[in-house]
């Protein structure tokens, strides 16, 4: 996705930011907190790499799919990632 260069700095934070929480969990685990807690931290992370995944799916979207002058074959393959990606993301 070489669209993805204009916001590297963003989603290269974006990821620091849901590594920090993945140690948060590991961290309450070895602690051995109380499982709420663990859990919010894991919905936590979840809710975060699924914002993360938005935000690359919507650009995808208006870089391979919706850009005016894309031919048809290449919107097919724009929409047929994106379609493989929904398949694996709800499994």
């Amino acid at each position: 996705m070489t669209h993805t260069h204009q916001d590297r700095d963003k989603l290269l934070a974006r990821v620091r930011r849901i590594a920090g929480q993945v140690a948060a969990v590991e961290r309450s685990l070895e602690a051995e907190a109380p499982c709420a807690e663990t859990l919010h931290l894991v919905a936590a992370v979840r809710g975060a790499v699924a914002g993360l995944m938005e935000e690359i799916l919507e650009e995808h979207l208006i870089e391979h799919v919706a850009r005016p002058g894309l031919t048809d074959a290449e919107r097919r393959a724009g929409a047929d990632e994106i379609a493989t990606l929904i398949k694996r993301y709800g499994r």
